[in-house]
């Protein structure tokens, strides 16, 4: 039988989590070529998929992918689950660690948690996290070739967002950049929840009564803009700053721009529903007159 002390042991104190280091050398994908390698082979991919789909297949039918989707929206809910329990329970064991010094630098754990001090390493548990957060992108990925072939679509923000997320996590662990503990709490708690429903849906249960897995995406945004807002404010609040400031700057404009498109697709669904909504209501109009 697992006990919590097994999964602390194996989440949060197993030799390989304390003692990781990113390092170009022996981190897998860890270089900057391999980066945007993949990305570029991720994004031509996924447009010649669309391509020979429109020149082989009739446009409007879909591709039978069987139980995959489900599987694979399965496979990511427990890693994010996982990844969700490994950095929560490394952070405790970070802070607890490391106490004693936060108090002769005057230093809170919600400081700590949003501004990493100048000098930061990335090594250690949260970074081992980090790490496998990095890579699990990658395996996201296949949700875009997922919906080319059942939507028979090509989406512009989908590819943009997973494109942004993978070069960020990147930068989260090239410059240990401050505030990523929470980014990835946040990230991986609803997409544990995203994924457990898509594959709930998937398998054939009944939905939601209301846009879950949009509104899970507004939350996750909603945090991240506090956070960032938190990381700006301590930066100059803080002696010296905040460590890897550059990359969260960059970080905030690509978060922006996903934000931005984001909301453009929140504001026109509504919109699409409510005259979606009030068509149905003037042909319930008609019907009434013609019967009266």
């Amino acid at each position: 039988m697992i006990t919590a002390k097994t999964l602390t042991y194996y989440l949060s104190e197993h030799p390989s989590i304390i003692n990781f280091r990113w390092s170009h050398t022996q981190s897998w994908g860890s270089t900057w070529s391999f980066l945007f390698t993949s990305i570029t082979l991720y994004l031509a991919l996924s447009i010649l998929l669309h391509l020979l789909l429109a020149l082989l297949i009739r446009r409007g039918r879909p591709v039978s992918l069987g139980p995959i989707p489900a599987l694979h929206s399965l496979s990511m809910s427990v890693i994010s689950a996982t990844i969700f329990a490994g950095i929560l329970l490394s952070t405790a064991s970070e802070i607890r660690e490391t106490r004693w010094f936060w108090r002769r630098s005057k230093t809170t754990p919600l400081q700590w948690l949003l501004c990493f001090p100048l000098g930061t390493r990335p090594s250690g548990r949260v970074f081992f996290w980090s790490y496998i957060f990095y890579l699990s992108r990658f395996i996201h990925m296949w949700r875009t070739f997922f919906t080319i072939l059942r939507r028979r679509k090509l989406v512009f923000f989908q590819l943009f967002y997973n494109s942004i997320l993978t070069l960020t996590s990147f930068l989260w662990l090239e410059y240990s950049q401050s505030f990523q503990v929470l980014v990835i709490l946040f990230t991986t708690l609803v997409y544990s929840v995203v994924y457990g429903y898509r594959f709930w849906t998937g398998i054939g249960l009944p939905r939601a009564c209301f846009p879950l897995v949009i509104n899970c995406q507004m939350v996750l945004l909603g945090c991240n803009l506090v956070c960032h807002i938190g990381v700006l404010l301590l930066h100059f609040m803080k002696n010296g700053g905040c460590n890897g400031i550059g990359a969260w700057v960059f970080n905030c404009v690509l978060n922006a721009a996903i934000l931005l498109l984001f909301l453009k697709f929140y504001v026109q669904m509504h919109l699409e529903k409510r005259k979606f909504c009030l068509i149905a209501t003037k042909g319930e109009d008609n019907v009434k007159l013609k019967d009266y």
